[in-house]
């Protein structure tokens, strides 16, 4: 009990409960849209979905400041990848929540002639960019631990033959996809939270992807990777240490 009321007494926290309800509800409104006799249900289930939409851009209001702050610290990394990445990524955050909060402003009618579909698109494609961006770090990441585990073990194969019976020790043939898979795997393994932020980001592409008409798709999905996305950002605020650093 302890550990929910410290989860739900961060903003971060209470966000991420309000998205996997928001998203919970997109998808079981695509899932009972076919049956008869549920419209009343499904009409409660998106008007729960679009309180949560709004609340969620109350928490947000003050996350331009966190991603500037993010933004000048990482132009700080000496890997000079992640200095990209991150910086262009967290420059995009900063113009997203710009048009988002100008989307809260024309929500709540202080500035009521806002052109809300031309900020949409905007705070739209800003999000994809960063998610890019955070892909473009994922890859990165994967690509320099696969090399690390691969010469590890070009290591463990000059000073000794591969033990069948040991499971921790990875036989890399000539080339070909199952020894990339292999690597993949264990670095993967290795690291839970770059397999975690890769997922979450990979899920999170689903809807901007289908706003900007780039692969359009259904309710389902998008409330599906939602989902899934949102779970996985429960799980690194209720445990920071899976979640990726910098």
């Amino acid at each position: 009990m302890e550990a929910f009321v410290n989860f739900t007494n961060q903003t971060q926290g209470r966000d991420r409960l309000f998205r996997a309800t928001q998203y919970t509800c997109m998808l079981l409104s695509y899932l009972l849209e076919r049956k008869a006799d549920k419209e009343t249900v499904i009409v409660k289930l998106k008007e729960l979905e679009s309180s949560m939409r709004s609340g969620r851009k109350l928490f947000r209001l003050g996350n331009i400041v966190h991603a500037m702050v993010a933004a000048r610290r990482t132009t700080q990394l000496p890997d000079p990848v992640l200095r990209l990445c991150l910086t262009a990524s967290n420059l995009n955050r900063v113009l997203y929540f710009i048009c988002d909060t100008i989307l809260w402003v024309k929500s709540v009618g202080l500035i009521p002639d806002i052109d809300k579909q031309k900020w949409r698109n905007w705070a739209t494609k800003c999000y994809y960019y960063s998610l890019l961006m955070n892909l473009a770090r994922d890859l990165y990441e994967i690509s320099w631990w696969m090399e690390q585990v691969a010469h590890r073990e070009e290591e463990k194969k000059n000073s000794s033959h591969c033990d069948e019976q040991d499971q921790d020790q990875i036989c890399i043939g000539a080339g070909g996809l199952q020894p990339f898979l292999l690597l993949l795997y264990y670095a993967l393994r290795k690291h839970p939270p770059l397999l975690l932020n890769t997922v979450k980001n990979l899920c999170d592409l689903a809807s901007p992807l289908d706003r900007l008409g780039i692969y359009k798709t259904n309710p389902g999905v998008i409330g599906l990777c939602g989902l899934l996305s949102s779970l996985v950002g429960i799980l690194t605020v209720a445990s920071p240490h899976m979640k990726l650093k910098h």
